[in-house]
């Protein structure tokens, strides 16, 4: 333990961690966020859609506008932090090659989501693929990066071997709801003929529309696969 200790230390040192949400560099002493930081971000919430997760204005609505108007092939998802509050770090963590952030989210995830993503009881973690060539660009795949991050924390395996993204598809932020589900239409390909699951948590950066995760979820369906959950990092608010 004190070798690990003494490694940690060095590796902190000749590669400072950054803050997520300010991203100057967090001492040794100061944990994976700098105390005043934490007053900036905003989880979720408790108040929050019971399909999809976003937060609600009214505690007494069970449901978004969207979910309660709209058919999803998923069971049910959450988000930990409103995107509003976490823009930023989810942008440097994206494109700026911040991988450090995916264990302070994942501790976030955790402490906000610990019982209900226990509850879902799955038997694996799966991160939304990226497009191969725009991953080799790129370098890694964020929600790959958190998955692993947060399936060491929760104990949960994570496979990264499923499913792979055969489309290149335009970026989301460009279209409207509609315009995204057909965008993402035959995007995905689950690799095995016979998925052994039946129950999976999809992993991804944002939710907004949940365009990616019922196209993900409706291929994981057609496969048997029998209960389908998802942790975003970052999810929509009810506008």
């Amino acid at each position: 333990m004190q070798t690990e200790n003494i490694t940690e230390r060095i590796v902190s040192i000749l590669y400072p961690r950054r803050c997520p949400v300010c991203d100057d560099i967090v001492k040794h002493n100061e944990g994976l966020i700098h105390a005043e930081c934490k007053r900036v971000i905003k989880p979720a919430g408790r108040v929050i859609c019971m399909k999809c997760g976003k937060p609600l204005t009214d505690p007494d609505e069970e449901y978004c506008h969207d979910c309660a108007s709209m058919r999803h092939y998923f069971d049910r998802g959450v988000g930990v932090f409103r995107y509003r509050s976490v823009s930023g770090s989810v942008y440097r963590f994206k494109y700026s090659g911040r991988k450090e952030y995916a264990d302070f989210y994942a501790d976030a995830a955790k402490r906000y989501l610990g019982s209900v993503i226990k509850d879902f009881n799955a038997e694996v973690i799966i991160p939304v693929p990226m497009y191969a060539n725009k991953q080799k660009k790129r370098g890694y795949n964020q929600a790959e990066i958190f998955a692993k991050a947060l399936g060491k924390s929760m104990n949960i395996p994570v496979r990264n071997d499923v499913v792979i993204r055969v489309r290149d598809t335009v970026p989301m932020k460009m279209l409207d709801s509609s315009e995204r589900r057909s965008n993402l239409k035959k995007a995905f390909n689950i690799r095995e003929n016979d998925v052994k699951f039946k129950c999976i948590i999809l992993i991804d950066d944002i939710y907004t529309t949940g365009s990616t995760m019922d196209e993900l979820a409706r291929e994981f369906r057609r496969h048997g696969v029998e209960r389908i959950f998802f942790v975003t990092l970052a999810i929509g608010q009810v506008v």
